[in-house]
């Protein structure tokens, strides 16, 4: 058997030899808006590193560090602390049998344990690396990009007719009342942008865009400081 397909469907006897490449989505169970499940971030994760071309995919670390999300219910976080130490030992574990380890993250809230863990990782010499689910243009949260790629990958899980605008206001701008009071006081729906044009066909370009970048990051294989692969989108989301 070839090392590619899913992680938790393989015995040990077809991994006996050197895995090259595992691929770990990373993720959240936090809150989406009124029309987005709690794992959208873990399901566009999951679902970007199952459509990569030969890689042996590993079950997805589902949750992450989503204290921001923690004044609606339904959130649980591990906190940056705690997901440092579990990629710290998952990378190590990993790394007993594969050559690297690709963790490729669906919640922006995750980087800063990401890089921690990852640089731990790399300085130990163990080849591990990670990406975004990112694309030049996306709105921050539950709106109409993520609302596209859910209605894409998993449409009878969106709760379209409970669609409503959110903060639309720049992300930049509401960055401090974020940091001090949590999403909610920036958004009480849980909403930043506007998810009611989102489209399946929009949301299969933008997975497309995705998966693109992620495949030619992989291939590069070329980790920056911060352990994260280069990622070089252009204007359309594509690598250069």
């Amino acid at each position: 058997m070839p090392h590619s397909g899913h992680l938790d469907d393989a015995v040990w006897p077809e991994l006996a030899s050197r895995v090259s490449t595992v691929v770990v989505p990373v993720g959240s169970l936090e809150q989406h808006g009124p029309h987005l499940p709690l794992d959208t971030d873990t399901a566009i994760a999951d679902a970007v590193s199952r459509a990569l071309p030969h890689m042996l995919v590993a079950p997805p670390i589902a949750y992450g560090a989503s204290g921001e999300h923690e004044g609606f219910p339904g959130t649980v976080s591990l906190g940056a602390e705690a997901l440092e130490a579990v990629l710290v030992e998952y990378g190590r574990s990993a790394c007993r049998w594969a050559d690297r380890v690709l963790f490729v993250n669906g919640h922006g809230g995750n980087g800063p344990a990401l890089v921690k863990a990852v640089a731990l990782l790399r300085y130990e010499a163990r080849d591990v690396a990670w990406v975004p689910c990112a694309v030049p243009g996306a709105d921050a949260h539950a709106g109409r990009t993520e609302t596209s790629l859910l209605l894409h990958l998993s449409p009878g899980r969106v709760r379209l007719s409970r669609a409503e605008v959110g903060n639309t206001e720049p992300v930049a701008r509401l960055m401090p009342r974020l940091r001090e009071g949590g999403m909610v006081a920036v958004s009480a729906n849980g909403v930043l942008g506007d998810p009611t044009g989102a489209t399946a066909a929009e949301g299969a370009q933008i997975f497309g865009v995705l998966v693109h970048t992620v495949t030619k990051a992989l291939a590069r294989w070329e980790p920056g400081p911060d352990g994260r692969l280069r990622w070089e989108p252009g204007a359309d989301g594509r690598l250069r």
